[in-house]
């Protein structure tokens, strides 16, 4: 049986979003092809119809996944996103939330072509954060970004910092709390 243009885009799309949350529960050395394909659904021989190479899907996925963190995060103030982001809820569940603190370290070794995407997504969650900023002058919009950024090196290292620790830990809780403390305060 022959299949549609648009089912195989629904089938790569399902592909990309099943790899997306299993990267950033396992790392990318952590899923293998043939698991992805069978967690998508599909067989081990149908992934190089639809990618070059896992590195290709490495950077759809990354894609796929700071995309979802901008829907998230559009119209929230840097005071609720902070809330958000440093929260246990966050925390404990990697494969729903940030690319970033889940893949930043292991993108570090990873392909050119996975940097870009990390590059392209940390610059489109920046600007997703100023949405309130173009009133302001060209220096304090300067200002405003070197602030952004300060604040999602914080909150990014806050999550990866409390995740290496054990979940029952108190440190684990307290970097989390700490950090939304001298953020908000």
């Amino acid at each position: 049986m022959k299949v549609t243009k648009a089912q195989v885009q629904e089938n790569r799309q399902r592909i990309v979003e099943t790899a997306s949350v299993l990267f950033r529960e396992r790392g990318y050395d952590g899923v293998g092809v043939a698991e992805l394909m069978a967690a998508a659904g599909f067989t081990h021989g149908g992934f190089y119809k639809h990618f070059g190479s896992k590195a290709d899907l490495m950077a759809e996925a990354a894609a796929c996944s700071f995309a979802q963190s901008a829907v998230k995060t559009a119209d929230i103030d840097i005071a609720d996103f902070v809330q958000l982001y440093l929260s246990r809820q966050h925390r404990d569940a990697p494969g729903d939330g940030c690319t970033m603190a889940a893949l930043c370290a292991d993108t570090a070794r990873q392909p050119e072509s996975l940097k870009a995407a990390f590059l392209t997504g940390i610059e489109n969650q920046l600007a997703t954060m100023a949405h309130k900023d173009a009133a302001l002058s060209e220096s304090a919009q300067r200002e405003a970004r070197a602030d952004r950024i300060a604040t999602l090196a914080q909150v990014v290292g806050a999550i990866a910092l409390s995740r290496a620790c054990p979940d029952d830990s108190a440190l684990a809780d307290e970097i989390l709390q700490v950090c939304r403390s001298r953020l908000l305060g």
